[in-house]
């Protein structure tokens, strides 16, 4: 097949979307396929694309304002322009929001079928960011959605939502994770006592540091006797948290293998924030042997199984955080009951295990338009 990933984002740019866009690219070309990704331009210019597995066309972009991370395609012929030069059998159209619409829109006129993954939780950030515009944030999503042969949420959570907002077509597929980089063998001693050196438990978040995520929800934690938090991690959040979160490190942005260490040698993995669609960091811990405390709200609902690979808790709710927190840093045996757990229960969810359902989707989408074309 020869797919067009339009996705709002990609690398360098640190993010599940991002991330999820370049393991499906990589699993399509292992699979004989011929994918091409359509992108915004990065800050520093879009040259070439070292990571990519196949061919990647930028588009001119610009920093969201307040948050110049998040890059915001610009109108561009390039999307329809790249559609059809690359000859696509099927648009997969990466958390679509603006320039995915684009690739929707173009997909449309040139009778190209589409798959929409859902990705990002925009209603919740609307709350959060405006404090209203959830509504309004629904119908985009409809309308977007609504005009795609099929609607991939990441999972139960995300495909009830989808629903309930009236999207049609809504299948169930989950993400990935990189059982061979995260894994238990690659905590590091050393690493812990210098994270912890009066040898504390460590409890880490792993994430963007942004108002919708909560960290600040980490601060009970924080309070904790013999408790070192470890924030991994940058955003516009970054400098009001190291006040919020007296005595944590703050470690930065890591990625790969350094990251995979990271997660590795925590004790206790802990997510806070309440609109995580899937919540790629809690399985990514899971595949480390971490036990994980996670709100009981979105994704961590599918991926953590309460009182056997970790503790789910109230949404938004810093003593239930906390008391979680203690509650496993009290237990060694508790902590290595979870982990174990954890890792049992990801070993099967490799990329390329899912990448084949994602294909699934592909041919399905391919044959119903085959099929109402006859």
């Amino acid at each position: 097949m020869r797919v067009v990933i339009v996705t709002e984002s990609f690398p360098p740019d640190v993010n599940g979307v991002a991330h999820c866009a370049l393991q499906t690219a990589r699993h399509l070309v292992d699979r004989g396929h011929a994918p091409l990704v359509v992108a915004p331009a990065t800050a520093a210019g879009h040259g070439p694309d070292a990571l990519a597995p196949c061919p990647v066309v930028r588009v001119p972009s610009l920093p969201l304002p307040g948050y110049p991370q998040v890059r915001v395609a610009l109108p561009s012929r390039r999307v329809a322009a790249a559609i059809t030069e690359h000859r696509a059998d099927i648009v997969h159209l990466a958390s679509p929001f603006i320039l995915g619409v684009r690739g929707m829109a173009a997909a449309a006129r040139l009778g190209v079928p589409a798959v929409a993954v859902y990705q990002t939780d925009l209603a919740g950030y609307a709350r959060t960011y405006v404090g209203a515009g959830e509504a309004t944030a629904w119908r985009r999503i409809r309308s977007v959605h609504a005009a795609a042969d099929r609607t991939l949420a990441p999972s139960s959570a995300a495909l009830h939502d989808l629903e309930a907002h009236g999207v049609p077509r809504v299948r169930l597929w989950p993400r990935g994770v990189d059982t061979v980089r995260f894994r238990p063998e690659h905590r590091d001693e050393a690493l812990r006592r210098e994270l912890a050196p009066n040898g504390e438990l460590i409890v880490g978040y792993v994430g963007r540091l942004a108002p919708e995520k909560q960290v600040e929800l980490l601060a009970g934690a924080c309070g904790l006797d013999g408790v070192r938090v470890v924030i991994v991690g940058d955003g516009p959040s970054e400098t009001s948290l190291r006040e919020a979160l007296p005595g944590a490190v703050f470690l930065g942005r890591r990625t790969g293998d350094e990251l995979a260490r990271i997660f590795a040698s925590l004790d206790v993995f802990a997510h806070t924030g309440p609109f995580e669609t899937f919540c790629q960091t809690v399985q990514e811990a899971m595949a480390s042997g971490v036990p994980v405390v996670a709100p009981a709200a979105g994704g961590p609902l599918d991926l953590v199984a309460h009182g056997r690979t970790g503790l789910l808790v109230p949404p938004r709710d810093e003593a239930a955080v906390r008391h979680a927190v203690g509650a496993l840093a009290a237990d060694p045996a508790l902590r290595a009951a979870y982990g174990a757990a954890g890792r049992a229960t990801v070993e099967g969810r490799t990329w390329a295990a899912v990448g084949d359902q994602l294909i699934d989707h592909y041919a399905d989408v391919l044959t119903a338009r085959t099929v109402v074309a006859a």
